[in-house]
């Protein structure tokens, strides 16, 4: 796939952002980019759509095309994108408040239907941009401003849910570690199917426990350990592990049909390249009147 990019400075806007000085978003930035650019993905054939939250400001800084969609809606809108031209390579950004919490129910759907896209999810267990309330996946007992006495639920797991749900590419990765956070979110642009990176993002400002120490701790890679990512009972019983050990890199893989190779529209060439001259759409609203 050709492209005009040279250096990996070409993939800059311009414009300025608001993140706190050390926020994890700043990691994720970085290895987004430098995975665009090693790729050597064409900008023009590329689209990052994000939710709202603070690192949802990501397609104003990243040189593609980019789409800033509603509160817990990045996966509707941009998946709608894909089927209009599946030639594009889609990108969907945003934080856990926002992908796990409002938009839990569209994770579910995407991960069954099997688009290809690639999922990025900021998980510092918080609503950092409105100052720091509990989020899905905010641990139990965890204080904030919205729990003064403690969080009484249980966290979500997302990678349990989007597992069980169908998605073929399931992965986590550490803003701390930019190299392998890149790789890792290579992996998953690469990947034919719905691909799932939740990346641990500390919130320094309002998130004082899962802290960048805190993730150091306890942070193991999957690729050193002798993992099967084919196997979906040992991805299963990794995405249930959270606590002491909290492991990172690819969990689950495989190989299945797009949701795309089953629309018959699409198999010649793509929706947005179909000719409408010759639609007439005016029997049907006739018949509401």
């Amino acid at each position: 796939m050709s492209n005009n990019l040279k250096l990996l400075t070409d993939l800059d806007t311009g414009s300025k952002c608001n993140w706190c000085p050390g926020c994890g978003d700043f990691g994720i930035l970085v290895a987004l980019k430098q995975a665009l650019f090693e790729l050597k993905i064409n900008p023009e054939e590329t689209m990052i759509v994000s939710g709202i939250g603070c690192g949802s400001q990501t397609p104003h800084l990243v040189k593609v095309y980019g789409f800033h969609s509603l509160h817990g809606r990045a996966l509707p809108v941009a998946t709608a994108m894909k089927m209009a031209n599946h030639k594009m390579n889609v990108i969907i950004i945003g934080g856990d408040g926002d992908g796990y919490g409002i938009g839990i129910a569209h994770l579910i759907h995407s991960s069954r239907r099997n688009y290809n896209v690639t999922y990025i999810v900021q998980n510092n267990q918080v609503y950092g941009l409105t100052k720091g309330q509990t989020s899905p996946t905010s641990d139990h007992g965890y204080v904030s401003k919205s729990t003064p006495e403690g969080v009484i639920e249980v966290p979500i797991r997302p990678l349990s849910i989007a597992l069980s749900a169908g998605a073929t590419f399931i992965a986590r990765g550490y803003a701390g570690d930019i190299m392998y956070l890149k790789k890792l979110i290579m992996d998953g642009i690469q990947h034919k199917g719905f691909s799932l990176i939740d990346i641990l993002q500390p919130c320094v400002t309002f998130n004082k426990i899962n802290t960048y120490q805190w993730y150091q701790q306890r942070i193991h890679k999957l690729d050193t350990e002798n993992h099967d990512p084919t196997d979906r009972m040992a991805a299963f019983k990794l995405t249930e592990e959270w606590g002491e050990k909290i492991p990172v890199g690819i969990y689950y893989k495989e190989d299945r049909w797009l949701y795309e190779d089953e629309l018959l529209m699409l198999k010649d060439k793509a929706l947005v390249d179909h000719s409408i001259e010759n639609i007439d759409i005016d029997p049907i609203i006739n018949s509401y009147l």
